[in-house]
């Protein structure tokens, strides 16, 4: 079993929570820390002959790092009794005394992989399944989309009101901090205004609110081994009610081609090739949904626009001599790649 700190879960603590909770007692068995998300931590156990995974923020709690976990909680609650390929909350704890200052919940454990990560002889060797795995993140994708948040309860999970208009300046005003890093010469991203007036000029006047991922990219998908399709959407950390298209438009933005940066960041999957372009992507989610998609390439250049500034910051950070000089020199040749795909977006 391997030994887990105690300041990161302690398990005599646990034990007596989960008690209460009317779970099946009993020793803790096979324990492990699972790698994932790289700002919270997981931990799966056996216990009383159920396995969970336990997932809490991380060892130096952030200031918003409980809110993010109850708003996970609460996202997997309220998609329980869907189809949405997702784990399955079986518990969560909301009282931050309970565990040394972190929230905590226990979710099923997926039976899958990750395709950025590793690439089982199955999928490695059948480009046909590859393909379908392609199909298969735009259909899990739409499945997502179609879920009505107000029957799950999620009314109150976001400010669906305005969440379009919102996005041009709020990346806008995030690249802008960026200046009060010492050492950070500004952006030099061509094309950035003329996609940022594009953006504001052809934003869709109509759309659905919905739930959205808020990353929605193969990182974040776990496939199944015997086969091409999803076994799970994970890292709900960005959840909220707006356009889920916007997950469509990120998926397409971050969706490997031929020759680009998106191949080499994802991994053997983007590196086996073989999957679906980018227009079987739009149609096969088109197929299981009622919304409005002519104006996908507006939401694939606001992904790109929104992506690209994210990653600019870890380049200013660099410039500012708090991330290594490499990862931000890769970022930025992305977040430049981004800007790129999002001309050829606009282009039509």
């Amino acid at each position: 079993m391997q030994e887990i700190d105690p300041t990161i879960v302690d398990f005599p603590v646990l034990a007596a929570w989960m008690d209460g909770e009317g779970l099946p007692g009993g020793p803790f068995e096979d324990v492990a820390q699972l790698g994932g998300g790289t700002q919270n931590v997981l931990v799966k156990f056996t216990r009383g002959g159920w396995t969970y995974v336990l997932r809490r923020g991380p060892r130096h709690l952030r200031a918003k790092s409980n809110d993010v976990l109850r708003r996970e909680a609460r996202v997997l609650a309220a998609l329980d009794g869907t189809n949405v390929p997702a784990p399955r909350l079986l518990a969560a704890c909301q009282d931050e005394q309970v565990m040394g200052g972190a929230v905590f919940y226990l979710m099923t454990p997926v039976d899958g992989f990750n395709a950025t990560v590793t690439l089982p002889a199955l999928h490695a060797g059948d480009p046909a399944i590859r393909y379908r795995m392609g199909l298969s993140a735009a259909t899990s994708l739409a499945s997502l989309g179609a879920v009505d948040h107000i029957a799950v309860g999620l009314a109150d999970f976001g400010r669906p009101e305005g969440f379009l208009e919102r996005q041009v300046s709020r990346w806008l005003s995030e690249l802008e901090s960026y200046g009060a890093l010492d050492g950070y010469p500004g952006p030099d991203i061509p094309g950035l205004d003329r996609v940022a007036a594009w953006l504001e000029a052809n934003r869709p006047r109509h759309w659905l609110p919905g739930i959205m991922h808020g990353d929605y990219h193969l990182a974040n998908l776990m496939f199944s081994h015997d086969g091409p399709e999803v076994a799970a959407i994970v890292d709900w950390e960005m959840s909220t009610i707006g356009d889920p298209l916007v997950d469509l438009g990120w998926l397409l933005a971050t969706w490997p081609g031929e020759g680009d940066a998106a191949a080499g960041i994802t991994g053997p999957l983007g590196a086996a090739g073989g999957l679906p372009p980018p227009d079987e992507l739009i149609a096969a989610y088109a197929e299981r949904s009622v919304r409005d998609l002519s104006a996908i390439d507006w939401y694939a250049v606001l992904a790109c626009f929104k992506l690209g500034i994210v990653l600019e910051g870890t380049h200013a950070r660099a410039c500012a001599g708090m991330a290594p000089k490499e990862t931000g020199d890769l970022l930025h040749a992305i977040t430049l790649g981004l800007f790129a795909r999002a001309g050829s977006f606009m282009a039509g």
